[in-house]
């Protein structure tokens, strides 16, 4: 490997390690307590916020940065829907609320990564190939559904003393004992 080769290299590590460091903790808590913590929600919700304001501040023509700056605004929209309707309301409006989570999760948690990896690297696709990009989605995939499964399967290799010293409630499942 020539030294360009190894400095092509370093970023593409940083961007994958960065992203499976990020993306691990969500899938762990979903498969262990069956949800995601509030914290990582409104975590996700403050990037995609920033993105969302770097977008409409890039010099770049309106209408390239409309469509991404309106993803970007899903998880906003999704947190005000969550003022707005009561526990109480029909099962219409519930579903509308239930439909823009599935939204965020599905679509605008890979497209913010995807707009701040451009943001923080500008050239990135110009300077890798299709095959590293996929690379970079395979192992960070790869790794949250393994965080998923480890979290339903977490009684097998934690306990509920692991969980406690380190602040977290219990999950359901979670063994007593070392």
């Amino acid at each position: 490997m020539t030294p360009v080769d190894r400095q092509r290299d370093v970023p593409l590590g940083v961007v994958m390690v960065g992203m499976a460091a990020v993306a691990w903790w969500p899938a762990f808590t979903l498969g262990a307590w069956g949800e995601v913590f509030f914290d990582d929600i409104l975590g996700f919700w403050a990037a995609s916020t920033a993105a969302f304001v770097f977008v409409l501040l890039e010099r770049r023509p309106v209408w390239g940065r409309i469509g991404r700056a309106a993803v970007l605004l899903v998880p906003t929209a999704w947190l005000v829907l969550n003022f707005l309707v009561d526990e109480d309301s029909d099962d219409v409006v519930t579903a509308l609320v239930d439909f823009a989570a599935l939204l965020v999760v599905l679509i605008c948690v890979p497209f913010t990564l995807w707009v701040l990896l451009r943001i923080v690297w500008p050239d990135f696709a110009s300077s890798t190939t299709k095959r590293r990009r996929w690379l970079i989605v395979a192992v960070v995939g790869g790794i949250v559904v393994i965080a998923y499964v480890l979290g339903l399967n977490q009684a097998h290799f934690l306990t509920c003393d692991d969980f406690s010293i380190s602040g977290n409630s219990l999950p359901a499942g979670c063994v007593q004992g070392s």
